[in-house]
Formats: C-alpha cells, structure tokens, sequence
C-alpha cells in the first residue's frame, strides 16, 4: 500500500504541488466528490485556497456499473467512452437512460453539498482540480469540459496516484498535470491506499464548511478604526 489514507495522500500531494510553485493567491482547490474532498481538503489548506467541489458521476455500463463508459459532470456536460461503448456492446438507448439518471444525481448532490450556495466563480483563476486517484480518466474529461465552458485561466490536475496511459491522455486537456505516484498497472485505485472507505456525503459537507472556517481564520482582520473624540 503506497498511502495510509486519503489524508496522508493529500498532504503528499500537497507538499509536490507546493514544489510546482502552487500557492493560494488566484488558486481554486475543487474536489472530485466524494472520494476527493478529503484529498482537496489536504490541498487547500497546505496551499490557503478556497475549497469547493465539482459534482460528476460515472457513466457505468449496463450490468456492470463498475466499468465506466464516460461521466456526467455539473453544468450539463456529458463525456462518452464510443470506443468502449461499442466494445461492451452497449446501446445508446441504455446509455441515454443511464446519462440522464445521472445528471439527476449531479444535480441533487449540487444542492446537498453547497447547501444552496452558487457554484464557485473560476473566471481566471488557477483551478486544482483533485481527486484521490485515476483509474480511466473519464471524470475528470467530464470536469474539464465543463470547468473549460467558464474560462479559468489554468487547470491543474493533481492526484495522489494514476494510470500512466490514463494520465497521459489527459495532460493535452489541462494546463499541468501533478501525480505523486504515476503507475503503468493500476486495476482499482484502492489497491494504493491502507484505508480506503466510502467517503460519507455529510463529510463532504463538514469538509467544505471547515474549510471555509479555516480560511476566515487565515484571513488578518480588519484594522480598528480610532475612536472619534
């Protein structure tokens, strides 16, 4: 097992991102949820940037959900696998079925995660976008598509581990790409961690809220007005 926990795998992140020159000044931290809030979390705070999340959904194919034919990422951008579609011999009746049950899902967990705040403004900033791992890549094509549609003025990707071939395709898509551990044979992202478990939604929620704290807290007050006699 390479990381203890998400936890340990974003502050090595962290800490490689900070080499790269990273820094929170016009830096946005968006997790992946749910498994790369805690990562991003990490991120944000060793860097000081704002943290928010970026809702996609894997497209799975039918009767095996587990192999990801594409994903739906907020702001209404659908990324598909054709190739690999054709190759499971999926329709696109059931994937249009599938497609739209998710972009039902992305919208619901928009609410529940911002609890009714917008979406965060990226208009020229530097975007980290984070997740714990890439297995295929195709969340993050989703995210990128959609995050390139509100013209940040970079995007990073930064996880702790991925598929080389994965990770390689991707790079033409962003700005920088930043990995702790590229590897040529990654089956399941879990395999690199001691602790893997299910990422609660209420912990995305706790995290986002804490980071925002954590941020105020940063922030130096505002200076004291003398008193007017």
């Amino acid at each position: 097992m390479y990381f203890e926990d998400r936890v340990d795998a974003g502050r090595r992140l962290a800490e490689l991102l900070l080499e790269h020159g990273y820094s929170g000044e016009d830096t946005l931290v968006l997790g992946l949820p749910r498994g790369g809030v805690p990562v991003a979390y990490e991120v944000a705070s060793a860097l000081g940037t704002p943290l928010d999340v970026w809702v996609v959904r894997k497209v799975g194919a039918p009767g095996f959900q587990e192999l990801g034919l594409g994903a739906v990422a907020e702001g209404g951008i659908a990324y598909l696998n054709r190739e690999l579609m054709e190759e499971v011999g999926a329709t696109e009746e059931e994937v249009r079925d599938t497609v739209r049950r998710k972009s039902a899902e992305v919208n619901e967990r928009v609410v529940r995660y911002r609890q009714g705040a917008r979406a965060p403004a990226v208009e020229g900033k530097v975007v980290i976008l984070v997740d714990d791992g890439i297995a295929t890549g195709g969340t993050f094509r989703a995210a990128i598509q959609a995050l390139r549609l509100r013209h940040p003025g970079r995007i990073v990707l930064a996880v702790p581990v991925a598929a080389s071939q994965a990770l390689a395709e991707l790079q033409p898509l962003v700005d920088d790409a930043v990995c702790v551990f590229p590897t040529p044979a990654l089956y399941a992202i879990g395999q690199w961690y001691s602790d893997f478990h299910q990422v609660p939604d209420d912990d995305v929620v706790d995290l986002l809220e804490q980071a925002r704290l954590n941020l105020r807290s940063r922030r130096p007050s505002p200076p004291i007005e003398p008193a007017h006699v």
